[in-house]
């Protein structure tokens, strides 16, 4: 059977990244196809129950900027907000919200359901079909076809996924759902290399087997901030989650056990992330460490579920009852479901370019896991972005491409595609050098003009995003005013900061280490655009642009010469056996991941600054000739 539709984009996979791309691609004007294996798990979240954190905040935020919806069903659904890093700087400030899993998946799945535009189809994809270095649709496991104008594919941890307790080995792609078979098959048919990787899961608890009265309470914010810039109203219960922690026995269990565990006797062949270790690894590396911190955190209303953070393991299912049963308040606890580590396919995403389509083919887009990362918040903007350029292809537009300047979803991008990944990929405030710059409050004044000129928000949102920007500016005006020194002692006093002896600039108070301008609004400042529910983050965002403004400035023209010199194009097709002077090393890192520009080859590691300034100087006599012919 064949299916034609004009101007289709289809997209595989129903995850974070897979949501993100079919909305988004919906959003800049083409039909949709989303393929999934079960049509009941789009917007599942297969991990935490969580939303954000550090950089990955800064990143919803990113999202909701560009129209995602990730923010939305957060704040819909969030159960406890809070924002993490406050004891330092506000460049890596981030928010982080616990969520309800199951009202999430369900404001996703309803979002979908409601968009004319987006078919929801129940298939398994096992090819692409390329014709001509052109992805044309896919293959379907019952000998079916669909024809379409551009693929995403958002596979997740489905190609070929392993999953490993103990010695045991279940082919699933999540605990409970069959693996994704054939593409990783095909696309390396057609050339394009792949690797494997694994990342794990905690147990899952059943909460009214735990005395919580043993273990300590942690709530978020009483003031909280959404993630969504649209949401007028924001009033979200502060559920709890508990904190408690291992302890020397449990420890020893583990350490005596280790020769069960997968991944130390060597059944594990993928390489897992470094930065979010299992317990059997924390323990084995810390020897010298008495307990580590977990975080019982439920994953639904009526805590029946309890996600424990901090305890990822593939041990056997006895030895993480009996290890667990030796933690204070756990002593008593069973298991919903056991801790296990998940082996999976993805493919090397230096084979992509800044818009995540293939190199090797045009109107192919990989995004999420498939690409090496990990996170929610990692695939929900890679979604976007490769949902966004496949509808942008298909209607002959201007490309979206975000840089390292303007967005952490412009780190991310860049960072696998000139540095690739041999781990899975996670994003750190510390991954972005302009982290001063990209901060959680000013994600509209970045990003909504590119939004609106990609048709990912419409008028209205725009004018939302353009308006809470203004209010921003309309505050730092004001803060010209002069203030009286009684009254400005009085804020200064409380702040532990030196008194002053004669009326001053608000301004120059403001920029004191320790004042706030929110201690000023309203009651100082009578602006009237600095309305509630933004008048805490707009006097936040006002306040740090008074504070940093020197540095911002001084960012903002190292940036700028950067970019410039970044901007310098570079044929894709270059063949660099014609560059004289190139080291080997860096002829077959630029031959393997072809740059668009000098800021991508500049960052591909073996490439020094001497084969830079080869390829510079190749790049100009090369356009010179071509002027004067």
């Amino acid at each position: 059977m064949q299916r034609t539709t004009k101007k289709t984009v289809l997209v595989v996979g129903g995850g974070h990244a897979g949501v993100e791309a079919a909305l988004a691609a919906e959003r800049v004007g083409c039909n949709v196809v989303l393929v999934t294996m079960n049509k009941h798990t789009v917007g599942r979240m297969s991990c935490n129950p969580s939303i954000g954190g550090l950089a990955k905040g800064q990143m919803v935020r990113e999202v909701d900027a560009l129209g995602g919806i990730m923010g939305l069903a957060a704040d819909k659904t969030g159960t406890q907000f809070k924002i993490l890093n406050k004891s330092k700087g506000r460049a890596v400030w981030s928010p982080r919200a616990q969520v309800d899993k199951m009202m999430y998946e369900k404001y996703i799945q309803t979002k979908i359901g409601s968009q004319k535009n987006i078919q929801l189809l129940e298939a398994e994809v096992v090819s692409p079909i390329i014709k001509q270095d052109r992805c044309v649709g896919v293959a379907l496991s019952n000998n079916e076809s669909i024809s379409c104008s551009a693929v995403v594919l958002t596979n997740g941890t489905f190609l070929n996924g392993v999953l490993h307790i103990g010695d045991k080995k279940i082919p699933a792609g999540r605990m409970g759902e069959t693996r994704s078979q054939g593409i990783t098959e095909s696309l390396s048919n057609y050339g394009l290399k792949h690797g494997r990787l694994k990342t794990g899961t905690p147990p899952r608890l059943n909460g009214n087997s735990i005395n919580w009265d043993r273990m300590v309470s942690l709530r978020g914010d009483k003031n909280p901030s959404p993630f969504s810039h649209y949401h007028s109203s924001f009033n979200p219960p502060n559920a709890p989650s508990y904190s408690v922690n291992t302890n020397k026995n449990v420890h020893n269990i583990i350490l005596e056990n280790l020769d069960k565990s997968p991944m130390f006797s060597g059944d594990i062949n993928g390489i897992g992330p470094r930065y979010c270790p299992s317990v059997e690894d924390k323990v084995h590396r810390f020897k010298n460490r008495d307990s580590h911190r977990l975080i019982c955190e439920p994953e639904w209303g009526g805590a029946d579920q309890i996600y424990l953070n901090g305890f990822s393991t593939s041990m056997p299912e006895d030895i993480q009852r009996k290890a667990l049963q030796q933690i204070e308040g756990l002593e008593n606890v069973s298991l919903i479901k056991p801790g296990y580590a998940i082996e999976y396919d993805y493919f090397f995403p230096n084979q992509l370019k800044s818009t995540l389509e293939t190199k090797s083919f045009s109107s192919l887009f990989l995004a999420g896991q498939i690409n090496g990362t990990s996170g929610y918040e990692e695939a929900a903007i890679q979604g976007l972005v490769a949902g966004a350029n496949a509808a942008l292809l298909c209607l002959n537009k201007k490309p979206l491409c975000l840089s390292r300047s303007e967005a952490y979803g412009g780190v991310l991008i860049d960072d696998l595609i000139t540095k690739s990944t041999q781990e899975p990929y996670r994003m750190f405030t510390s991954r972005a050098e302009n982290r001063l710059v990209l901060r959680f409050t000013n994600a509209n004044k970045r990003l909504s003009l590119k939004a609106h000129n990609a048709e990912l928000i419409n008028k209205k949102q725009h004018q939302i995003l353009n308006k809470q920007s203004s209010e921003v500016s309309k505050l730092i005006e004001a803060c010209n005013i002069t203030v009286d020194k009684n009254t400005a002692n009085q804020v200064l006093i409380k702040a532990n900061e030196t008194t002053i002896h004669q009326n001053t600039k608000l301004k120059e108070i403001i920029k004191r280490p320790k004042v706030k301008l929110i201690s000023f609004v309203p009651k100082k400042i009578k602006e009237p655009a600095v309305q509630k529910p933004y008048i805490k983050e707009t006097a936040l965002e006002a306040d740090t642009e008074i504070k940093y403004k020197g540095y911002v400035n001084r960012i903002n023209k190292q940036t700028e010469a950067v970019i410039n010199n970044e901007k310098k194009k570079i044929e894709t097709d270059l063949d660099y056996s014609k560059v004289t002077g190139l080291s080997s090393e860096a002829w077959e890192k630029l031959q393997t991941i072809k740059p668009e520009n000098m800021g991508q080859a500049m960052r591909i590691s073996g490439v020094s600054l001497s084969d830079l300034a080869v390829l510079s100087i190749y790049i100009n006599k090369k356009a010179r000739v071509s002027r004067e012919t």
